[in-house]
């Protein structure tokens, strides 16, 4: 008997280390990230001889709204569902001063364009539209300021118009449900730009929504956008002042976090440990993804495009793993055989152009985890043209 009781003290005292050895290495992890934080602020300010902006998005929002009343914050569509569920949103609030993100050492902002999108308002009265995007935070332009994103790049280099449909947060569904919404007569090139990182786990999340999946269900389903775009604001308006007030909150937590006994405790309690094991119980959940929703849409969106003389290209944008830790995507070849089965136009920026590069990290914010920085977006979009344009 006491050789037993022995025994599950062993195996007590071993997984107990073993628990407290991984919280331990997963630390000296995130202290490494803080480490290339305070890097990254150096490298800014010694480059551009220039104050990396480290205020919060709210503490940016309150010093801009002293100035212009018409100031607001990008938040993604789906995380700002109508309160009175008439409506999915698809876009931001229209005619506006908008906040988007900080990876390069400033706070972008975009003046929206009647339909909350990152255009320049003009772009709806063009006779004839050359490109048209589609896609997530990456297509919108994150954290540069115009004329840097891929969209601005586009109309300059090709003396031509372009319209940018990209939002944060959205994922194939949104694309093709934003394409049906906004889509403008006369629209030569649609251009949908998917990212690698999350546009297949987002199409799980939203077709599970009620309004949304609509959309790829009902062939003959709208939910007329554009005339609605006044109550879009109004409500948008409110939820990201909500949201905005939970930054509070948000920064309360950090400041405590910064102090020795909240570092202490959240060890003793194996924090990062719990999430890493709760993450590894759902990873089967998350590896479901709906490659067959995703071929349906692309072949509805290809359709639609036909339908409407347009000349359809998906371009497969890569992630900043693939650089840093040498991570293979594993979903990139299901993906390309999907798209090249269909006939789809297939661009392909990793392997065309970033693996061809002396050092692809060039591209991010300071080499470091995050969106494409100012040369990154430029390469993408010079690229894109030229493909589009041979």
């Amino acid at each position: 008997m006491k050789k037993i009781y022995l025994y599950v003290l062993i195996v007590f005292i071993s997984i107990t280390f073993s628990l407290y050895l991984t919280e331990g290495y997963i630390n000296y992890n995130l202290s490494i990230n803080e480490v290339n934080v305070s890097k990254k602020i150096k490298l800014y300010e010694k480059e551009k001889n220039k104050k990396f902006d480290v205020r919060s998005k709210l503490q940016v929002y309150r010093d801009l709204i002293k100035k212009n009343s018409k100031i607001t914050s990008v938040s993604a569509p789906s995380f700002m569902n109508d309160p009175n569920k008439k409506l999915f949103f698809l876009s931001g609030i229209s005619n506006s001063k908008t906040i988007s993100c900080n990876e390069n050492g400033y706070y972008s902002i975009f003046e929206s364009d009647r339909y909350g999108f990152n255009n320049p308002d003009n772009e709806w009265d063009k006779e004839e539209i050359e490109f048209l995007l589609l896609g997530d935070s990456y297509a919108q332009g994150a954290c540069v300021n115009r004329p840097n994103d891929i969209t601005s790049v586009l109309r300059s280099i090709s003396k031509k118009s372009a319209l940018n449909f990209g939002y944060r947060g959205s994922g194939p569904l949104m694309y093709y449900a934003t394409l049906l919404e906004y889509y403008k007569k006369n629209t030569k090139n649609i251009l949908w730009l998917h990212f690698e990182g999350n546009d297949l786990s987002d199409l799980k999340l939203e077709l599970t929504h009620e309004i949304l999946k609509n959309y790829y269900s009902n062939n003959s389903f709208k939910q007329n956008l554009k005339q609605k775009q006044n109550y879009v604001d109004i409500q948008t308006k409110k939820i990201i002042l909500e949201a905005l007030k939970k930054d509070d909150d948000k920064i309360e937590d950090d400041n405590k976090n910064l102090l020795l006994k909240y570092k202490i405790l959240k060890f003793i309690r194996l924090n990062h440990t719990k999430t890493i094991i709760k993450s590894i119980f759902k990873k089967k959940e998350k590896d479901n993804l709906p490659f067959k929703e995703f071929e349906e849409i692309l072949i509805l969106a290809k359709k639609f495009a036909l339908k409407n003389n347009s000349n359809f290209y998906f371009i497969y944008l890569p992630q900043h793993e693939r650089y840093n830790q040498k991570i293979q995507n594993k979903n990139y070849h299901d993906v390309k055989k999907i798209v090249k089965n269909l006939e789809i136009n297939f661009i392909d920026v990793h392997e065309e152009l970033f693996i061809k590069l002396e050092n692809p990290l060039d591209l991010f914010p300071f080499k470091m985890w995050g969106h494409y920085n100012e040369i990154g977006y430029d390469k993408v979009a010079r690229f894109i043209y030229s493909r589009i344009k041979n």
